[in-house]
């Protein structure tokens, strides 16, 4: 029989729905059931694409022994993190004070039931003693007896655990400086792999808000990386995109999930990279990856799915894994001379005695030793690859969780618009201004923002990231492509930030808003994790908007979160890169150019500032009149001219476009 999950939306809860574990979703009616009973929460937090969420499903959640032990001692409650990030971070950050280890996917977690603060957290946990863990049956068993004997001592701990939740210190007025950005770029040389490039041993991820700032900063640190990550295992050399990250130094093996906030990000990051170092190869990854988000990631109605899972019929990574017989079946021999030496199968099996594919040796050298010309080995290789890449189109894919969020939807959003400005792509454009819609239209329902969408529905009220990063995708489209309605929306999202989220006492915002499901804490994140933080975004936004239009509450919002954040920021730069772009903006304004004009004239003049990494620049046509704010006094005159600020304070006009050019 089904249990309480074959309700749910989600397609993680829904996988769970036909365990024999009597699981429920988290609401008031379980959470009520876990009093009444006086049992305790086992509380299971995961997503659909994670690898060792199916293997503690698989081993204990489908195995009735193991379930009837759950169903006998706990209110057994399972969370999908993508769809309650807010419960993740509450219960991440609760297992790395008791545990003091950073925390993961599945999250194991035991709450008392009246006040839901755990007394015990895990991750996987295996069904028999291994990896020096015990069996799950052996945790189950322990931590039933644990709380049926020593409930004194449980709540001294949960007494302690709450204090450390709850404290927020008052606002405190603080120097700000370049400190952290001096002492980022240390750490960052420090940490740098000299041979793989990337930053710090196995396993690898990619950090994009770190090569998004090595490439502010001109660094070749981002080159080698990039290049590196490109040519490895890490990057689909098929089918375009990227993989979570790899459990290897040499970027080879990967964790097979592909997730779209992964995918979105280094999309912008090569996108840039090929602007920035005016590289072929990064243009190009940049491409396959946009192609192969919109082709394989997006939704008819304009959002984009959230992930592909890990595994197929129980093996990681199986869509994707070759043999040396199979190329041999598909390949003729010269295609196989030359594709074997280059996708590595020379060298030992990788995964499992198969294959997953990377450039092991550069086609010219191939080539060289094949006495091919290089275009003949071009030739060749594409025909190789265009015969495994079918073949593999033939095999079944992983599975996709069709949920569509706004938050990564809107860091997908930013990175299409600067990709296609980048790369002259305009179907890149036209799918971030569709998508763009889509969430306006389904997702911002009586100007608040809702989380989710999915089976034609909006659901969860927006969080944190959901705002900051569909207010940052609002602001990168305005400077590609003016639109006032936008500009119109993008402030009633700030002020909902400011009105909902912002900690008026102490500085910076909450990851929920003020009317939320009250939780144990109410957190205020400013590290970034996979995805860059909400707060660190929000204050970058901030800043640009408050400078725009002179809104001095923005600009003073964004000072209190930047001395909110100061300590965490200096103490550990390398954690907070988000925060970092805003110290930046903060510590040396760019310029606020706003160019008015005909249309055509005005976005020719924008043209003229792209190479001015320095500026923010807005081409306002003539036609659009009664803006907000500052953009009030930026009157259209008789011929095309840019308004010239630094900060709050206006330079000067200037109605030469040979003038603009000079601008330093």
């Amino acid at each position: 029989m089904d249990n309480a999950l074959a309700h749910e939306t989600s397609p993680y809860l829904l996988a769970h729905a036909n365990n024999p574990v009597q699981w429920y979703p988290w609401n008031e009616e379980s959470l009520k059931l876990a009093r009444d009973e006086n049992k305790p929460i086992l509380l299971s937090i995961g997503y659909a694409a994670c690898h060792w969420c199916h293997v503690m499903a698989h081993e204990s959640f489908e195995d009735d022994e193991t379930a009837k032990l759950m169903n006998k001692l706990f209110i057994n409650i399972k969370v999908d993190r993508e769809e309650r990030p807010d419960l993740d971070k509450v219960y991440q950050t609760t297992h790395y004070l008791l545990t003091e280890q950073s925390g993961g996917w599945p999250l194991t977690v035991f709450l008392t039931p009246n006040d839901r603060v755990p007394f015990f957290s895990g991750t996987y946990f295996p069904k028999e003693a291994r990896f020096n863990l015990p069996s799950f049956k052996e945790v189950l068993q322990r931590m039933s007896d644990l709380y049926q004997n020593s409930r004194e001592g449980i709540l001294h701990q949960n007494n302690e655990l709450l204090k450390i939740l709850r404290y927020n210190r008052p606002f405190l007025d603080v120097s700000i400086n370049e400190q952290p950005l001096y002492r980022l770029r240390q750490v960052l040389q420090q940490n740098y792999d000299e041979k793989n490039g990337g930053f710090g041993a196995a396993p690898k991820f990619p950090h994009p808000m770190i090569l998004e700032f090595l490439i502010s900063e001109h660094s070749p640190l981002a080159f080698n990386t990039l290049f590196n990550m490109a040519n490895g295992g890490i990057y689909d050399q098929f089918g375009g995109g990227f993989f979570r990250y790899t459990v290897d130094a040499s970027w080879r093996v990967p964790h097979f999930e592909k997730m779209l906030y992964d995918n979105a990000q280094l999309l912008s990051v090569y996108a840039q990279a090929a602007a920035e170092y005016n590289n072929t190869f990064f243009a190009n990854i940049a491409r396959e990856t946009g192609f192969w988000l919109l082709a394989k990631m997006q939704d008819t109605k304009g959002g984009f799915y959230s992930s592909l899972d890990a595994d197929l019929d129980g093996q990681e990574g199986k869509t994707y894994l070759w043999d040396k017989k199979e190329f041999k079946h598909l390949l003729t021999t010269e295609e196989y001379n030359l594709a074997v030496p280059y996708f590595g199968l020379n060298d030992k099996p990788n995964v499992e005695e198969h294959w997953h594919l990377y450039n092991a040796e550069p086609l010219e050298s191939i080539a060289k030793r094949l006495h091919l010309s290089l275009e003949e080995a071009n030739i060749i290789f594409h025909s190789a690859k265009e015969k495994l890449l079918q073949a593999r189109n033939n095999r079944p894919p992983p599975h996709c969780d069709t949920k569509i969020l706004t938050a990564w939807n809107s860091i997908m959003i930013k990175a299409l618009f600067i990709a296609g400005d980048i790369l002259h792509e305009p179907q890149f454009i036209t799918t971030a201004n569709k998508t763009l819609s889509f969430i306006h239209e389904k997702l911002w329902i009586n100007k608040k923002l809702y989380a989710i969408y999915h089976q034609d529905k909006a659901r969860f009220a927006g969080y944190l990231d959901d705002y900051a990063f569909l207010l940052s995708a609002i602001i990168t489209k305005l400077q590609m492509h003016w639109d006032t309605g936008d500009l119109l929306f993008a402030i009633e999202v700030a002020d909902q930030l400011l009105n909902e989220f912002m900690d008026n006492d102490a500085g910076g915002f909450y990851f929920t808003a003020n009317d939320h499901e009250k939780l144990i804490y109410r957190p205020k994140t400013l590290s970034d994790e996979a995805l860059p933080s909400g707060n660190g975004v929000v204050l970058h936004c901030l800043l640009i908007l408050g400078n725009l239009l002179g809104e001095t509450r923005y600009l003073d919002a964004a000072y209190k979160l930047l001395t909110y954040a100061w300590e965490a920021l200096s103490q550990h730069p390398s954690e907070h890169i988000s925060l970092i772009f805003g110290l930046k903006e903060y510590l040396a304004p760019p310029y606020t150019i706003v160019i008015r004009g005909p249309a055509n004239e005005s976005y020719l003049w924008k043209e003229v500032c792209k190479q001015k990494t320095n500026a923010h620049v807005f081409a306002i046509p003539d036609s659009e009149q009664n803006l907000p704010g500052l953009l009030n006094q930026h009157l259209v005159l008789n011929k095309t001219c840019a308004y010239i600020c630094k900060g709050t304070k206006f330079l000067s006009v200037i109605d030469d476009v040979l003038k603009l050019k000079q601008l330093s």
